[in-house]
């Protein structure tokens, strides 16, 4: 007792030095994690001074006109800001739910499969599309919808004619997006939740078979709430993303047709083009300090929010 009473009296620097020697192995562990963290995440935020310069090489960081909050008005005074940060919002909110719900659905079915080698496939196949990248679904799409791709040619069997181009018809991207993403991350996300289900005890499945709950109600009363906390936190760090756009979503599958901005455009893909046209370094270091600052702060306000209804759930 008296020892662990000097410990908390003694000087913070002293505490410091002490717990250093006493876990020393688990900080070397951790220092190549901490110099890249350092190199890659830190040190380049030294380039946020692009935001508010008119950036030129031959001048460089120091040497270039400030401009302060210039750069920032392309975003808010340009007349297209609206429908890119209406389409930036609305598809990462159905992104967001639609890839939760399904996840969970998904989780919960994967972990009621009797033959394990089987659920452990269907995991693996299911997992695949994560690490296609976007050029790669680009092309898979392009083969469904292009001319002569698997849509047209079923439509022409069945004597109908035939869309001569999907890519110009609007309609129909605002839920082929949001299914190319469903098809690609939730089956990532769900063996997440199957790990999180793994963990919980077997203790209380059992007590639920003894008070004769059916498989459904074992997952709504045993499952769901244990899962409670997880789900929380994914999308805590989900509205982290709220104002940044997939560009290799928005901008590859679609092949960049004009004729479906509109409805496919999004902050990202806009500042891309933008940045494409006139060169300007700055603007597109300000849109992307706006879509960071803009999310941080919303999972600050989400986490708030959380707590105050749960604090067991939040993540700080």
């Amino acid at each position: 007792m008296a020892e662990a009473a000097n410990k908390k009296t003694a000087p913070r620097g002293l505490r410091l030095v002490a717990g250093f020697q006493k876990h020393w192995r688990l900080h070397i562990l951790a220092l190549p994690v901490l110099i890249y963290m350092l190199l890659f995440s830190y040190a380049p935020m030294f380039g946020v001074v692009l935001a508010f310069e008119k950036y030129t090489v031959t001048r460089g960081f120091f040497g270039s006109e400030w401009v302060g909050l210039r750069n920032f008005e392309f975003l808010f005074a340009t007349t297209d800001a609206w429908r890119i940060t209406r389409n930036t919002v609305l598809y990462n909110i159905a992104f967001i739910l639609l890839n939760t719900t399904l996840s969970v659905l998904l989780a919960l079915v994967l972990n009621e499969m009797y033959l394990r080698r089987l659920s452990k496939s269907i995991q693996t196949l299911l997992i695949m599309p994560y690490f296609l990248s976007m050029s790669v679904v680009a092309i898979i799409v392009y083969a469904f919808i292009g001319p002569t791709g698997v849509v047209n040619s079923l439509i022409k069997a069945s004597g109908q004619r035939a869309m001569t181009n999907w890519y110009t018809y609007k309609p129909l991207w605002p839920f082929l997006l949001v299914f190319v993403n469903a098809w690609k991350g939730v089956g990532y996300t769900a063996i997440v939740y199957v790990a999180s289900i793994s963990g919980i005890s077997q203790e209380y499945y059992e007590a639920a078979v003894l008070d004769g709950a059916s498989k459904l109600q074992q997952a709504r009363y045993v499952t769901l709430p244990h899962l409670r906390h997880i789900i929380v936190i994914m999308l805590i760090l989900s509205m982290g993303g709220m104002f940044r756009g997939d560009m290799g979503l928005s901008y590859n599958v679609t092949q960049n047709s004009g004729a479906l901005y509109e409805v496919t455009d999004v902050i990202d893909t806009y500042v891309y083009r933008a940045l494409k046209t006139l060169g300007n370094t700055g603007m597109s270091t300000a849109a992307g300090l706006y879509q960071s600052l803009v999310g941080f702060v919303l999972i600050l306000i989400s986490n708030r929010v959380v707590k105050h209804v749960d604090e067991e759930s939040a993540l700080f």
